[in-house]
């Protein structure tokens, strides 16, 4: 490996920070054995900037360029999320009822409990007289009350983690001092 610049952070395939190096785990380090370093990234990542600042923390993380309102040093995103209204698009779940037990199909007369789905409509089992979704008149071309279809998720949030393979970032504590120029 050629000699890296102070400050460095590159991806290792090892379980360990190689000598000169330290993972980026978001340790605090003392400034007064790292002041080149410090110089460099102050209190960007934390500490208190008198006697402490930390390292990147990069566990679990994807890092991006500065840019489109992202400044050096931000943590932005969420391991879960729960959906909100106005995350799902705009849809309805509209389901026909009727008194029969076979509806009328694309082709022809299906039976309610058919497989498929598009084609039928909840109806009583054969010989029911009765409707089994409450009092009045049923009729195929009548839909549910949306009372009667609820919210599913009890407001869970859901994981959302993209893939990943699991490497470490390291930091370099040794090297050449970058300049400006």
């Amino acid at each position: 490996m050629s000699t890296p610049f102070l400050g460095e952070i590159r991806i290792m395939s090892f379980n360990y920070a190689p000598k000169g190096w330290t993972l980026c785990n978001g340790q605090l380090q003392a400034i007064a054995q790292n002041q080149a370093l410090f110089s460099l990234l102050g209190t960007m990542y934390g500490g208190d900037g008198r006697t402490t600042f930390a390292l990147p923390n990069l566990q679990g993380q994807v890092p991006m360029h500065v840019g489109s309102g992202y400044t050096q040093g931000n943590a932005v995103g969420e391991y879960n999320h729960t959906l909100t209204i106005s995350e799902t698009s705009m849809h309805t779940h509209i389901m026909a009822a009727s008194n029969t037990s076979a509806v009328q199909g694309p082709t022809g007369r299906q039976p309610s409990n058919t497989n498929a789905p598009a084609q039928a409509a909840a109806a009583p089992p054969p010989g029911t007289p009765a409707s089994i979704y409450g009092t009045g008149p049923v009729d195929s071309s009548q839909t549910f009350s949306p009372a009667a279809i609820g919210n599913t998720g009890g407001s869970q949030a859901h994981f959302n983690q993209q893939p990943y393979l699991t490497l470490n970032f390291c930091i370099a504590l040794q090297g050449i001092f970058p300049s400006q120029n």
